[in-house]
Parts: structure tokens; sequence; C-alpha cells
């Protein structure tokens, strides 16, 4: 008879500890310019290769070389970094700002601010980004959707524009299609495919940004996300934010360790980029030729942004428990402001000098903004929406007895 061999449970670990240097061996980084860049009407099959490898644009010297290289007025790439200088600077105000207990709760983009803002350089008005928590980029990189208002959503205060009926950081703007921020996981992918459907069944132009997490992809939604998209050839763009950590477990987790997050998008029949989301200019370009491909009628794609999450995953998680303190000065990507910044000096279009004036003022515009907010209440003041918003943006006609429950309150 048989004996059988005792089983035993694998379980992920991360590459580092707290107070070691992290390995980053696991993260494989092609060469910048190395990668080829196919036309955009590319069979799904044929982009196995580029969900492997990753392209990069820009060199180690601030160079923009290869295929993928976009020929972007120098006047865009300082919208694009200052965009970047903008998110960080209003994380950072942010993140005091909860400690000093005026918010209540607060999640930082450090480290990937080139995703969502490099991303937003190259959608068109009308396009429906269905975001996670992280992006805040993609707001911030306009100029119609005052930072003042922002706060104020996340001081839930009197002017806060979804009167109190969302958590800090989960915003909603129509306008700027940005479709409500769900605090379920992988729950709006699906959703973004639906829209992108809806969009190609009424015949019109917008497409769909659908955005989710490493860790998210572990979610059932994600799958049936995937599965309709390619069914139905959906004009959607599934990002996969890949930054290392799902909270406080390794992207191991997830399954990252055994092959890329891009990989999965092949094996769907999905054309498949695997990008370096440190470089705005190679996050630019891939995100354009995934908007031309899903506005071409030539399917749906999935990138996956290699980055990583240099702060906290929130104002409730201390990341030093469970990787090292300074974990990000040895991510091999590199800063993504920085490098951008180094680009535009390498051409002649930016200076330190510059940079520090702008860094000075887009620190005052974020200040002022938060000012504007607070003489409208903060949650040290109580200055909430009234408790008759409930009532309200629910049904056309209000049922008799929310009208009696309203008038019991007195409100």
């Amino acid at each position: 008879m048989a004996t059988r061999k005792k089983l035993t449970l694998h379980i992920p670990e991360p590459t580092g500890r707290p107070g070691g240097k992290t390995d980053f061996s696991y993260l494989t980084v092609s060469p910048a310019g190395s990668v080829r860049r196919p036309p955009v009407d590319t069979a799904a099959a044929d982009t196995a290769d580029l969900a492997t490898s990753m392209i990069r644009v820009l060199d180690p010297k601030g160079k923009a070389v290869g295929p993928w290289a976009p020929k972007l007025h120098p006047d865009r790439l300082r919208r694009g970094l200052r965009a970047m200088m903008k998110t960080r600077a209003f994380d950072a105000r942010m993140l005091l700002a909860q400690r000093q207990r005026k918010l209540s709760f607060y999640m930082q983009s450090l480290g990937e601010e080139a995703i969502a803002c490099g991303h937003a350089l190259a959608l068109e008005d009308g396009d429906m980004c269905f975001p996670t928590y992280r992006q805040q980029g993609l707001l911030l990189s306009r100029d119609d959707i005052p930072m003042w208002e922002m706060i104020c959503q996340l001081m839930s205060n009197e002017r806060d524009p979804v009167k109190g009926r969302q958590l800090p950081v989960l915003y909603t703007y129509k306008r700027a299609g940005f479709f409500s921020v769900s605090a379920n996981l992988a729950t709006q992918t699906i959703q973004a495919v639906g829209w992108a459907m809806a969009s190609a069944i009424k015949g019109d132009t917008k497409i769909a940004s659908a955005w989710i997490g490493d860790g998210a992809t572990a979610e059932g939604d994600f799958h049936a996300t995937m599965t309709f998209a390619h069914v139905y050839r959906a004009p959607v763009i599934i990002n996969v934010v890949n930054n290392q950590w799902a909270i406080s477990t390794f992207q191991a987790i997830a399954g990252g360790e055994g092959t890329t997050f891009a990989q999965r998008g092949v094996g769907y029949s999905i054309a498949s980029l695997r990008v370096d989301g440190n470089d705005f200019l190679a996050v630019y370009a891939a995100s354009k030729w995934a908007a031309e491909r899903a506005r071409g009628n030539h399917g749906p794609t999935l990138i996956e942004w290699e980055t990583y999450r240099a702060g906290a995953h929130s104002t409730s998680d201390d990341p030093f428990k469970y990787r090292p303190a300074d974990d990000w000065q040895h991510f091999p990507l590199g800063d993504p402001i920085e490098r951008l910044k180094q680009h535009l000096i390498a051409i002649g279009e930016w200076s330190e000098k510059q940079h520090a004036e702008a860094q000075k003022e887009l620190e005052a515009e974020v200040l002022a903004a938060q000012k504007e907010a607070e003489s409208h209440g903060t949650l040290l003041d109580g200055r909430l929406p009234s408790a008759a918003t409930m009532f309200e943006d629910v049904y056309k006609d209000m049922p008799r007895h929310l009208r009696e429950q309203r008038q019991q309150l007195g409100v």
C-alpha cells in the first residue's frame, strides 16, 4: 500500500523584512526603449511578450528612447509634472490634516502619481473612469475640479458635494468622468465593462477606464470583468496597479509570484501590456495606445502598472510592521516626479530653480484650498450636512412615511 505524503500549505512570503533591505530581484525590469510597439489593431495573442517584458521610455540619463517615446510638447510635459507635484503636495497636506483630526481617514498615492496623471492626459472628454481610492491624480490633473471642494468631501462638512454619504477619498464627479469610488474591491471593473458595452451599443466614441489593485485581482468580479470584456470586445482599459502590496500582504498572495498580472489578460484573449508605472512618458504612451485601440473598435486592453506604494496603505495602517522603513529608496523604478523632472532638465525645458518655485507655488495653492474648505467646517467643529439631506436624492416623489419621519426630526 502506497504511503501518502503529508501535505503542507504554501503561504507566499514578502521578499523583505522590517529592518532589513528588501530584495527586489523578483521584479523583471526591461531596459528603456527595448520593447517593441505593435499597431493598435494587433491581435491580443500577439501581445504575449508585452505582458512579460516592461515598457519603459526614460533611460537613466533622462532621455526618452525607443518606439514608445511619445512626441509630447514641453508644455504638456510641464503640465504633467505639475499635476504630479500637486497630487503629492495635496496628499501630504491631507495626511497632516488627518493627524490633526480635521478629517477621519485618508489614503495617499505617494510614489504612484505618474499612473493617474499620465493616464489622464491620454483620455478625452466624455470618457468615464471607474477608479479605486488611489487615483486622485485623475481629478487633480484637471482645471475644472476645485481642490477646496475635494477637501470638503474629505472633511464631510456642510459643503461636502456628496453630503456625507461617502467615506473620505471616495470622490464622485460625473462632469469629470469620475465614477463614484467604491470601498468594495473589484466591483467597479465589471461596472466599467458594462458602461463601455453601453457606449458601443449607442455607437458613440466614449471609452471606459477601469482601475483595480494587484490584490483585488483575486476577487471573482475581476474574472467576470475579463470574460465580458473579451466576449463583447468592450471599449475599455483595465488598469491593474501593481504597487507590490495589498494592505499588509505582499503581491504574491494574489498570485503575483509565479507570473505577471498582465499575463492574465493574454489568457482571456485581451491585449495586455506591462508598463513601468513610474515612467510618466511610458504611462502616457501605453494609455494612449490602449485608448486608440478601444476607440477604434479593436477591443479591450489590460495594463499592469508596476509601481510602489511608498506610504502606508491608509492612515489606519503602520507599514513599518511588515516592511523595511526605507523600502521605497531601494525600489528599482525610482521616483516618478524626479524622473520626469530630470527629463525636462535634460531637454532644456526645466531647471532646479523652476522646480523649487513650482513646489512652493503648489504647496501654497493646496494650503489656500484647505483654508477655504475649513471655512465650511471640519470634523472638529461638527459643521456637518443637514440631517435633511438623508431624505433627499432617493425618490423623485418622497413617500409619505419618509415625509413623516422628516417632520418628526424637525428638518
